[in-house]
């Protein structure tokens, strides 16, 4: 009899559960869906050389100015899923990763790789990097290190998953059938999981997971004139905060250190000798390992601060980067990966814990979007920066030492910031008119 009584409690506690981890599950789908075809860039690196015989600088400017649209629009994305639904802003975006991923598979002229893959996959990625991950914060109160881990280590897998089986679409059938069937499926899943992804628990009559109020009050969505007065108020109150100007900063240093390597590692082992099918196995396996970093450091920040265990992952996302010196054998490589996994994971799943931390429940997609604009123009610089290097000088040893360096400045930045045992601006909604302000709890 107790297998039958284990299984209906976990039925039981699967159509019971809060909302807000349907949330945390359709977000991580959401977010391997859209971010594989980036995460695997350096794949395609190999695969565009071989089949369309253009520079390694032409194909990875094309990488960089998807970073640096996508970083522009971010803010953007952010304040629109501030004032209309998170929701509303990624079906348009949904349209832009369908039809991006279609007109892939027509490419060959160069030109069609910047307006498709740059341009059109650059504005789907502004509209989804904001919202789907200040979105499942939205959801939560309490327990928010272990939803955003949840999802950060579960959706970061999208490379790791994916990328073998993209490397062998690639390798086995042509261009234009490998990208017709990634956007037809890859659309598909993100158009029938948003028709169930809403943006705030207002959304649904709910209140965050872990809210004191009883469910029964939960508040009406906040929408329109109400909803563009708090973004506004908020985003002027931020501002006044130190963590507001450095977040982007560190964000963008960040990026500027593993992008440098998720770009160009693939080649750069493919320079020493290794099969592109062996090479790819570095992807999976950093992708692999960071999936244990992206889950505990939310839940470290979560308990511990941010600031500390943020630090201490990005040393060892740049320690790792020192290992390239030496690194020519496939087991190496290998080993590389496992230790740059474990700093890349941790270096960005913190920040939607920090956020909280410094600034509560406010509407932070706009702030987030801000700090997505740093991370996305550090992507672009970090894939720029290790193609032109290695064109120029015939290796990669100044690109690896630039790796090195931002993620180290990244380190000094996180620890020159304020405290995170209290919140910067608790009482910003002070300087609300009344009725746009968070009803007070029924006592």
């Amino acid at each position: 009899m107790a297998e039958p009584n284990i299984a209906s409690r976990a039925v039981r506690s699967v159509t019971q559960a809060h909302y807000g981890w349907y949330i945390v599950a359709m977000g991580t789908v959401l977010q391997l869906t859209t971010n594989f075809v980036s995460q695997a860039y350096s794949i395609l690196l190999v695969v565009m050389e071989d089949s369309f015989g253009w520079s390694l600088t032409l194909t990875a400017i094309a990488y960089s100015l998807r970073a640096i649209v996508s970083a522009l629009l971010a803010p953007w994305a952010g304040v629109m899923g501030d004032r209309y639904g998170a929701k509303r802003v990624m079906l348009i975006g949904a349209g832009f990763f369908a039809g991006g991923l279609v007109a892939l598979s027509t490419i060959t002229e160069v030109w069609q790789l910047f307006l498709y893959y740059s341009f059109i996959l650059g504005i789907a990625q502004a509209m989804f990097r904001v919202n789907i991950p200040t979105t499942v914060a939205a959801w939560f109160k309490t327990k928010l290190g272990v939803a955003v881990g949840i999802q950060q280590s579960a959706g970061g897998m999208g490379a790791s998953i994916l990328a073998p089986g993209l490397t062998i679409l690639l390798t086995q059938t042509d261009w234009q059938t490998a990208f017709i069937l990634i956007g037809v499926i890859a659309g598909g899943i993100v158009f029938g999981l948003l028709a169930f992804f809403h943006g705030e628990p207002s959304d649904r009559g709910k209140l965050p997971y872990g809210s004191d109020v009883d469910e029964k009050a939960a508040e009406k969505p906040v929408g329109g004139a109400s909803a563009k007065i708090r973004s506004q108020v908020f985003l002027k109150r931020a501002k006044s905060t130190r963590a507001f100007w450095f977040l982007p900063l560190i964000h963008h240093l960040g990026c500027v250190g593993h992008a440098i390597v998720i770009l160009h590692v693939v080649f750069f082992a493919k320079t020493q000798g290794m099969s592109i099918e062996a090479a790819s196995v570095i992807v999976t396996i950093y992708s692999l390992t960071s999936v244990g970093s992206r889950l505990m450091v939310p839940i470290l920040a979560d308990r511990l601060g941010a600031k500390g265990v943020m630090a201490f992952f990005y040393l060892i996302q740049g320690a790792a980067v020192l290992m390239l010196f030496w690194t020519t054998a496939a087991w190496e490589f290998y080993l590389f990966a496992v230790v740059f996994g474990i700093g890349f994971g941790g270096e960005m799943s913190g920040f939607l814990v920090v956020n909280r931390q410094y600034f509560g429940m406010g509407p932070v997609r706009t702030v987030f979007g801000i700090q997505s604009m740093g991370a996305g123009l550090g992507m672009a610089a970090g894939g720029l920066l290790g193609a032109v290097v290695y064109d120029y000088f015939g290796s990669y040893d100044i690109a690896w030492l630039a790796s090195f360096f931002a993620s180290v400045g990244g380190m000094i930045t996180i620890i020159s910031m304020e405290s995170t045992k209290q919140e910067l601006i608790p009482d910003w909604e002070k300087d609300l008119p009344k009725e746009a302000q968070t009803p007070a709890p029924a006592d």
